[in-house]
C-alpha cells in the first residue's frame, strides 16, 4: 500500500506538516541532521510519538545520527503534497480575507489561492491582493472552470452554514473555516475548522493560570 493510499489520521498530518516547516527552517540554517526529541518540542509531543508519525512517511533513524533532514522532508512531502498543484478559493474578502490573502500571497509550491470570492457588489471584478475578486453568485461555474476543490471560508457566522453548503453543492470536497460556526456536512467532504475566538480564550486561561501559579511559588 502506497503512503497516500494508507489511512492517517488528521493529528498526525497535523504533526507531519509542522515538522516539515520547522525543517525547512534548520535546512536553511545549514542543519543536515535532527532528532527526534528536537522535533518532539514544536508539537509538545514525546520522541517516540515522533518516531511513530516519521514511520508513517518510511523514515527510520538512528539513535547516535537522528535523521537526515533533507530526506524527512522530501519523503514528508510524497504523503502531504499532491502530484499537481492544488488550486484554492478564498470566500469573504473582509478584515481576515484580506489579511489571508496578504498572507497567501505569490505561488506556492503546492497550492495557490486562484480567486476570491464575495457578496460585496462594490469588490466584484477588482483586484485585490494579486487576485481578482468575483461576485459570489459566479461561483459555481468558476469553481469548475478553475478547476478548485478546496476552499478557505472567512465570512461572518450567520452565513457561513448557508455558503459552506453552496460550495459543498459545487463539487468543493474540503473546507478551511475560519467562522466561529459548527459546519455538518454528509460523507466525502472535509471541514477544518479554526475558531480563533476559541483558542484566544484557551491562550487567556492559561496566562491566567500560569500567573497565578508564579504567584503561589
Amino acid at each position: 500500500m502506497s503512503k497516500n493510499q494508507k489511512k492517517i489520521s488528521e493529528k498526525t498530518i497535523e504533526r507531519l506538516s509542522a515538522y516539515r516547516r520547522y525543517l525547512k527552517d534548520l535546512l536553511k540554517k545549514g542543519k543536515d541532521r535532527v532528532y527526534s526529541h528536537e522535533l518532539s518540542q514544536i508539537v509538545s509531543g514525546t520522541a517516540a510519538q515522533v518516531r511513530r508519525d516519521l514511520m508513517e512517511v518510511g523514515c527510520n533513524g538512528c539513535s547516535s545520527k537522528g535523521y537526515e533532514i533533507s530526506l524527512l522532508i522530501e519523503e514528508i512531502s510524497k504523503l502531504l503534497d499532491c502530484s499537481d498543484k492544488q488550486n484554492i478559493a478564498l470566500i469573504g474578502v473582509g478584515n481576515l480575507g484580506r489579511a489571508l490573502l496578504g498572507y497567501f500571497s505569490g505561488s506556492r509550491d503546492n497550492f495557490d489561492i486562484v480567486a476570491a470570492f464575495d457578496s460585496d457588489p462594490g469588490k466584484s471584478g477588482r483586484i485585490i491582493c494579486g487576485r481578482r475578486c468575483y461576485d459570489m453568485e459566479q461561483l459555481p461555474a468558476m469553481l469548475g472552470e478553475l478547476k478548485i476543490n478546496t476552499a478557505i471560508l472567512a465570512v461572518p457566522a450567520e452565513s457561513a452554514e448557508k455558503v459552506a453548503q453552496t460550495l459543498i453543492e459545487s463539487g468543493i470536497k474540503a473546507i478551511l473555516n475560519f467562522a466561529p460556526r459548527h459546519i455538518t456536512t454528509g460523507s466525502g467532504v472535509f471541514i477544518e475548522t479554526l475558531d480563533m475566538t476559541s483558542a484566544l480564550e484557551k491562550a487567556i486561561y492559561f496566562s491566567r493560570k500560569n500567573t497565578q501559579q508564579r504567584k503561589s511559588t
